[in-house]
C-alpha cells in the first residue's frame, strides 16, 4: 500500500483510490451522492482532505453490513464538516442501525424458510403463496388474483399483447 507522506494534506482521487481499497468509479459515485468531498484545483482535478480516507472506510463498512447509502448520507451529515468519524461515531450509529439490522436477519430467515417450502411445491398461488403474498397483504386490499398484468386492448381494438 503505498504510503503518504504526513506532509501531504490532500490526496489525488487515484491515491485516495489505492490507500481506501475503493475503484476511482466508487469515490466519484460518493461524492455525488454527497458521502466524501473534493476541491478542484486550477486545472480541474480532484483533491481530497486526508479526512476523506476515514469517511470512505467508514462508508464501506456501512455498506458491508447492508446499510443503504442514504441512511449513511444522513449520518456522515451528522457530523461537524470535515470532521473523521471516530470510534465512538461508530458505536453510536452502529447501535441505531442495530434495530433494523435485527429485523433485516429475521425477516431474511423467514423468507429461507418459506423458500425450503416452496421449492418442491411450483404453485405460486397468489392466495396462499407465502412468496408471492406475504402475510396476505393482496388479500386484504382485495379480493382475485390481481398481481397478474391487466391486458388492455391496441389503439385500433385487436388485443394486447
Amino acid at each position: 500500500m503505498p504510503q503518504i507522506p504526513e506532509k501531504i494534506h490532500e490526496l489525488t482521487v487515484g491515491q485516495l483510490s489505492a490507500r481506501s481499497g475503493a475503484a476511482v468509479s466508487a469515490l466519484h459515485f460518493y461524492e455525488a451522492k454527497g458521502l466524501i468531498s473534493s476541491r478542484r484545483t486550477a486545472g480541474n482535478q480532484r483533491r481530497y482532505s486526508r479526512d476523506a480516507l476515514r469517511r470512505v472506510a467508514f462508508v464501506r463498512a456501512a455498506q458491508r453490513v447492508g446499510i443503504p447509502l442514504a441512511t449513511i448520507r444522513e449520518a456522515l451529515a451528522q457530523l461537524p464538516e470535515e470532521r473523521t468519524p471516530t470510534n465512538d461515531d461508530w458505536a453510536k450509529l452502529s447501535a441505531a442501525w442495530r434495530t433494523e439490522l435485527d429485523e433485516r436477519i429475521t425477516q431474511l430467515g423467514r423468507l429461507r424458510d418459506h423458500l425450503t417450502d416452496c421449492i418442491g411445491c411450483g404453485c405460486l398461488s397468489l392466495e396462499t403463496c407465502v412468496l408471492s403474498n406475504p402475510d396476505d397483504v393482496v388479500g386484504q386490499r382485495m379480493a382475485g388474483s390481481r398481481l397478474l398484468p391487466v391486458r388492455r386492448p391496441a389503439s385500433d381494438g385487436t388485443p394486447g399483447p
